[in-house]
């Protein structure tokens, strides 16, 4: 088991609302895999009457400080959706603006993932991006290896019925045997093979809909939506997130079904 070590010294401002957030956050309680559909750019855009690719420059500052608050709180784990396969169907213009905020990221940001000790990662369909793009990836993905803090990863040309499609290609390439093929063996040909399921799924700008993410992976997920939008999104409603996901009483498996530690705990107590 990985042991992460909180790094939340000047994290909030004293007296901040932050402040006051992050004093509530039960620390040792906090979810190994946390996802967020990033939603609500063209949106933010829109209310400012400005071109729909404000809203995408906009959001790079909400990924930089999610990106970069999850790991000093101590997450193992963080996937944000960044790029879908269906947005392949946005204007030209609009799919170049995103390609070019995403190399200017990597080119910016890889400092702070090295500062922050962070696992760079890419999921999806990486083979539909330009060459460049591959390689930029590649680079930062080869350079941040060696990090032993949370493993960020970037959902790009990601969909999740395409990434079971992936697995189940996977498995009858390798010729295993219908009868060896279980959830542990399906599970291990995902994009996100080895790592925990996510515990915590955020939905930013209110919409009450999955997306075609991680379609596997959330079966047990909480589910935490927000009306803020993406570009608005701030170590503020990450924290909220948290807190609204330590208030539930997780449960597994079906109706009813407790989470096993915290049954456990009540027979105990």
């Amino acid at each position: 088991m990985v042991f992460i070590v909180a790094d939340i010294e000047s994290l909030a401002a004293p007296g901040s609302e932050e402040d006051r957030l992050l004093r509530q956050v039960d620390l040792a309680r906090l979810p190994r895999h946390v996802a967020v559909i990033m939603d609500g750019n063209g949106r933010w855009a829109r209310r400012r009457h400005l071109p729909r690719v404000a809203g995408h420059h906009a959001g790079i500052a909400s990924v930089r400080e999610t990106v970069e608050s999850a790991a000093r709180l101590g997450l193992e784990v963080l996937t944000l959706y960044a790029f879908s396969q269906e947005n392949w169907k946005r204007p030209r213009a609009e799919v170049g603006v995103l390609m070019d905020l995403l190399q200017e990221y990597l080119r910016k940001e890889l400092r702070t993932l090295q500062e922050n000790r962070i696992r760079f990662s890419v999921i999806g369909r990486t083979g539909d991006l330009q060459p460049q793009i591959q390689d930029e990836l590649r680079k930062a993905v080869d350079d941040t290896a060696a990090n032993g803090g949370m493993r960020f990863n970037i959902a790009l040309s990601y969909g999740g019925r395409a990434e079971i499609v992936d697995a189940c290609r996977a498995i009858v390439a390798a010729g295993v045997p219908p009868e060896s093929v279980d959830e542990e063996a399906f599970a291990s040909r995902l994009y996100t093979a080895g790592q925990p399921d996510p515990d915590l799924l955020i939905r930013t700008s209110g919409e009450m809909r999955v997306s075609n993410f991680l379609l596997w992976q959330i079966a047990y997920a909480e589910i935490h939506v927000t009306a803020t939008l993406w570009p608005d999104f701030r170590l503020r409603h990450l924290l909220e997130a948290l807190l609204d996901y330590q208030r539930r009483e997780r449960r597994y498996g079906g109706i009813g079904a407790q989470d096993p530690s915290s049954a456990a705990a009540a027979a105990r107590g």
